[in-house]
């Protein structure tokens, strides 16, 4: 959330022991640490590694304070999510002036200090950004060591279109486009032998080559959940302000007492792309800030995403065959690292 919630406690008023008591039903827990920035909370942090042996530890931040982490917990992640858009130019309009150097500085600051886990730039996907040239420079530039590229558009956050947008539809189409050049892109290198760590293809692609179904990549509402700082519980940390998407309490519940407690809507269900997205956002899904046609213009986005996808499978399974990609490569994510994999 951008703002602060009037009504919710800056910092978490739970204590770590009622997280361990609410885990105790996952045999495998992957928790992950989100804001507003966690990093604020690195203390509170710490705490819960020492006490909770998870098999996976997560973080999504925005970086600036990587380097304050204690290289011995740093070490101990999984995965790390870096908010970055793009090169200097395009990360500083969105982020600030300064903030590219600063993330740059960090980044090799914790590869220096030992981090060897999944580092992923998470991008957020707005007018001021172009998809191609923003995701290439992230996912070549050697300095910035990102073992993966996410991408999520910046949509339907807000009531109305015009909210972010000066013109969505117009820049759909150039988006639209970009991706059209980022799956050549992905193809020349996968006949090259090189897998691109594109979040969306690779976590699209694996489902179309093995005509397999997927239900929402996120797994909100179904086996992944949020915790306010109040102790309530909500499918995905997006709806802190929404009461009615309260699906729980760290209180006086379990993991696994919340298992399938929300799914997606007629909507998604109905939609011929259902399979290979699984609804994109259960948020946006439930909500529909932007109303049905702006919902709709935004699903646009995906199903041209796994057409162009789909467009290369048969060269994808000749490179299997010849042994240039092994499939077992494009088996990703391996568990769910917070990313949404539809953009």
């Amino acid at each position: 959330m951008n703002e602060p919630h009037p009504d919710l406690p800056l910092k978490p008023v739970w204590k770590t022991e009622k997280l361990i008591e609410f885990l105790s039903s996952d045999p495998s827990p992957t928790i992950c640490f989100y804001g507003g920035e966690p990093l604020l909370e690195m203390d509170r942090i710490m705490e819960i590694m020492d006490k909770i042996d998870a098999t996976h530890y997560t973080l999504q931040t925005n970086g600036l304070l990587l380097n304050k982490l204690p290289t011995e917990y740093l070490i101990r992640f999984s995965t790390i999510l870096v908010s970055i858009d793009g090169d200097r130019e395009t990360t500083d309009i969105n982020r600030g002036k300064g903030t590219y150097d600063k993330l740059q500085a960090n980044i090799l600051d914790i590869r220096s200090r030992g981090f060897a886990g999944d580092l992923i730039a998470r991008m957020a996907i707005s007018e001021t950004s172009d998809i191609y040239k923003d995701v290439l420079y992230l996912i070549e530039t050697e300095e910035l060591t990102f073992d993966h590229v996410h991408w999520q558009l910046d949509v339907q956050w807000d009531e109305g279109i015009e909210t972010r947008w000066k013109d969505f539809t117009r820049w759909m189409a150039r988006y639209n486009q970009g991706i059209l050049k980022l799956v050549g892109y992905w193809n020349v290198n996968l006949k090259n032998g090189e897998i691109k760590g594109l979040v969306p293809f690779l976590g699209i692609f694996r489902h179309i080559l093995n005509d397999r179904s997927t239900d929402l990549p996120c797994e909100a509402g179904l086996r992944s959940f949020a915790i306010r700082t109040d102790g309530k519980i909500t499918f995905c940390p997006l709806p802190p302000e929404y009461e009615h998407f309260i699906v729980g309490n760290i209180e006086t519940n379990t993991s696994n007492e919340l298992e399938n407690a929300i799914g997606v809507g007629k909507t998604c269900l109905e939609c011929e792309v259902y399979n290979l997205c699984g609804g994109r956002c259960l948020f946006a899904e439930k909500t529909k800030l932007w109303g049905d046609s702006g919902f709709d213009l935004v699903c646009e986005t995906v199903k041209h995403l796994i057409k162009e996808l789909k467009s290369i499978r048969t060269d994808v399974e000749k490179l299997i065959e010849k042994g240039i990609v092994q499939k077992s490569d494009l088996e990703y994510p391996e568990y769910n690292n917070t990313t949404e994999i539809i953009p």
